[in-house]
């Protein structure tokens, strides 16, 4: 994954040094984000990707395993919409199809993971674009992986490995992902 994906002046680090705060994080993420989201998660082996996946995810409710997709390649999950657009203020006025129908019961949450894929158009083989389709959010462990098949990413988190800890860095890649992270980076001066 190039710099070159970088492409705005808001970006945010931060130090995070045990797994509960990480797990904090990904809980933090998901006060923020909306449907359609993509985030990229860079970081080596053991980093704790999906540790900030598992917060995000028990941020909304779920209650059962968070693990790495590492030979599934995509791992999904159903969260209950109405704790979704509870918790998360941003998109409110899309819960409603009309007078108080609900637009679904549930959202999706992909839960990718690319470590094993030899060459990215493996990805079209799984059906990426059905997906990746707005309709859900994506999270996305080791995408180089699958760069020229992926879609852009919204917000790349770079996790590094520090002595006891973990330097993060948050990197918007869109409106949407500047929104996320002005939005965290508000609620931790607070």
């Amino acid at each position: 994954m190039s710099e070159s994906y970088h492409n705005s002046n808001l970006h945010h680090q931060r130090q995070i040094i045990n797994e509960e705060a990480m797990t904090e994080l990904g809980a933090a993420l998901a006060k923020w984000i909306k449907l359609g989201t993509i985030v990229y998660l860079a970081g080596d082996l053991g980093a704790g990707k999906t540790t900030l996946v598992r917060g995000f995810l028990r941020a909304f409710g779920h209650h059962g395993a968070v693990k790495s997709p590492t030979f599934t390649v995509v791992e999904p999950y159903s969260l209950d919409n109405n704790m979704f657009y509870n918790y998360n203020k941003l998109e409110v006025n899309l819960k409603l199809k009309s007078d108080n129908e609900l637009l679904t019961d549930f959202i999706k949450v992909y839960h990718f993971d690319l470590y094993r894929l030899e060459d990215p158009e493996e990805l079209e083989y799984i059906g990426i674009r059905d997906y990746l389709d707005g309709q859900a959010i994506a999270l996305i462990e080791w995408p180089e992986k699958g760069e020229g098949v992926l879609p852009g990413a919204d917000l790349i988190i770079k996790i590094v490995h520090q002595n006891k800890g973990r330097e993060i860095e948050l990197l918007p890649q869109s409106e949407n992902g500047s929104l996320i992270v002005s939005r965290l980076i508000a609620n931790t001066e607070n």
